[in-house]
């Protein structure tokens, strides 16, 4: 009777062990992401509007203010940049690109939410919540850490009724320094940047900035550190 009586306070404890695990992976999953900026992380400065540097280390301060202009196709930017984009455009589609921007400004809360679907993406594929956080995060930057939050940043996309991406890509690649946009996480600056590799991803820093970091192979943590 006794040996029965150990394996039943056996059997419950294994029983209370399992309940208590899943209810952790539950709670995980529900953890907010912004969390993962600490007291380590330095707010940006953003006494520069056009050079403002958001990544990993850098968050964007609650209080920061923006004002939109909203495109044609319903995607926001900052409205200082809504003049040099457009002219980047025409003079593509002078060349007979067709080009549009896919992404532009996003709030706070809709940076969450693509960190959110990404995780789900590689929980999907069997990985748990842990290594699937840190590949997500090699393409979707933390809620205040995202470029798309300041409104200097645009993914472009091209018409492929009209052009290859790659042709677009290229050209961009060749000419957007001209109107003070630079290709912002390129495949050689990873290592750097924190992000892979994103061919269509452009953000505003002004000719002059653009224009020394093309010439100089510099991305944008580079570029800042050299001044």
């Amino acid at each position: 009777m006794k040996m029965k009586h150990i394996k039943r306070i056996i059997l419950l404890i294994l029983i209370l062990f399992i309940i208590t695990l899943k209810f952790q992976v539950i709670t995980i999953n529900d953890l907010p992401i912004i969390n993962d900026i600490h007291e380590s992380n330095h707010q940006a400065d953003t006494s520069t509007w056009n050079l403002i540097l958001v990544n990993k280390d850098h968050y964007i301060p609650k209080n920061y203010s923006i004002k939109l202009k909203t495109l044609k196709n319903g995607k926001q930017v900052d409205e200082r940049i809504v003049q040099p984009l457009q002219k980047m455009f025409d003079d593509a589609r002078s060349q007979h690109l067709q080009l549009f921007v896919r992404e532009g400004y996003r709030s706070e809360e809709q940076q969450k939410e693509i960190m959110q679907e990404y995780i789900k993406r590689y929980e999907k594929q069997g990985h748990n919540y842990f290594v699937s956080r840190k590949q997500a995060r090699k393409y979707v930057a933390l809620p205040r850490t995202s470029e798309h939050e300041l409104g200097l940043s645009v993914d472009i996309n091209a018409d492929t009724n009209v052009c290859s991406k790659e042709e677009v890509y290229n050209w961009l690649n060749q000419n957007a320094y001209r109107y003070g946009f630079i290709k912002r996480y390129p495949k050689d600056k990873v290592d750097i940047t924190g992000i892979n590799n994103e061919p269509w991803h452009y953000r505003y820093v002004g000719i002059e900035a653009a224009t020394e970091m093309k010439e100089r192979n510099l991305c944008l943590e580079e570029y800042l550190k050299s001044r």
